[in-house]
């Protein structure tokens, strides 16, 4: 089957439901080699470097995971200012950073004034950089307004293709048709889009990720981040176990192989789970990392899910630990913008 998939970049749901089951090692160790390959073969044995930025934790959903949900009164909230951000981006900048990505909860004061003021001040002063946004789902004519203001990449998980499980991970406010609408006029702007999927989220099963790597190869996204599941102690999931990693190496490796120039972060919540996760993904054939570029005194209330890491090796400021960690596996760190393969339009 791994074969088949290097030559023809698709399985039949059967053939990716076996290659999902099967744990036999050297299976397992072939098709971690050919991503490494086809990841290669598009970008070479380069590391692309993005400079997070966290800057609110308020968010108006109820997501039944996540650590800054609106019900979560433990949470100590924050949200940065205009100057703060950009404070963020000179500092990331001198540092080689040539990416920044703001991220944060679907807080009501990101009104389309405010961020657009935000998005074209940033790239006014970093014209070399490349922008892009995670703040969930807005209207078309939201993103068509950021998207003019600079913003050139958006960032926005479908966590599962299945309608029937998405439902048991958010409240009925949250409807899957929606969050895929969402990234369907991202597309259709212009955007470099990036889907992802938590792995072993709660009633997950291998049919669904199935229907996850159907809708990836469908959508043929610029970025898909994949993690494991990790509970958080202050939400509904909490009892309930952390995702493999081995079946998130996996999954990293079949859609480098499904989507053969797509980017592929090695996520924080994979090396949160696994002292060497980044590296072991970027051998699964990922080949970008975010460095956080938040202030130091915000990263713990960003906490989405328990031992998020925030002050080790994954940070911007330890950015040279974490070359000396690539190189020891053979890859260098990329200081560019690192655009996409799948997008001819590299604005």
């Amino acid at each position: 089957m791994i074969g088949i998939l290097r030559l023809t970049h698709d399985l039949s749901d059967a053939e990716l439901l076996a290659c999902l089951e099967c744990d036999d090692s050297s299976f397992v160790e072939e098709l971690h080699a050919a991503a490494r390959e086809a990841c290669a073969q598009q970008y070479g044995k380069v590391v692309f470097i993005r400079g997070l930025i966290e800057f609110t934790n308020i968010c108006k959903n109820d997501c039944y995971y996540c650590g800054i949900r609106r019900s979560n009164s433990k949470v100590d909230r924050y949200r940065l200012s205009k100057e703060d951000v950009l404070d963020c981006c000179t500092r990331g900048h001198a540092m080689g950073f040539r990416t920044f990505v703001l991220q944060g909860g679907e807080d009501g004061q990101l009104t389309d004034a405010f961020m657009c003021d935000l998005v074209s001040e940033i790239h006014r002063r970093f014209d070399d950089c490349a922008i892009t946004l995670s703040i969930g789902e807005r209207s078309r004519e939201s993103y068509q307004r950021l998207y003019d203001a600079g913003a050139q990449r958006y960032l926005l998980r479908h966590e599962t293709a299945t309608a029937e499980h998405y439902a048991r991970l958010h409240p009925k406010a949250l409807m899957l048709k929606h969050r895929m609408n969402c990234l369907q006029d991202l597309k259709e702007i212009g955007y470099q889009v990036g889907c992802g999927l938590m792995v072993g989220s709660p009633f997950q099963t291998c049919e669904h990720l199935v229907r996850d790597l159907r809708y990836i190869k469908e959508l043929q996204p610029h970025m898909v981040g994949i993690g494991p599941f990790i509970p958080h102690h202050d939400t509904p999931f909490r009892d309930y176990p952390a995702g493999s990693t081995d079946m998130t190496l996996k999954l990293l490796s079949l859609v480098r192989l499904l989507v053969p120039g797509v980017l592929l972060p090695a996520t924080t919540a994979l090396g949160t789970a696994l002292g060497d996760g980044r590296e072991r993904g970027v051998l699964a054939g990922a080949n970008v990392v975010m460095p956080n570029l938040s202030p130091l005194n915000v990263r713990e209330k960003y906490s989405l899910y328990d031992n998020k890491l925030c002050t080790g090796d994954e940070t911007a400021e330890q950015l040279e630990k974490l070359r000396e960690r690539f190189a020891g596996i053979g890859y260098q760190v990329a200081v560019s913008r690192g655009d996409s393969l799948l997008t001819k339009n590299s604005n």
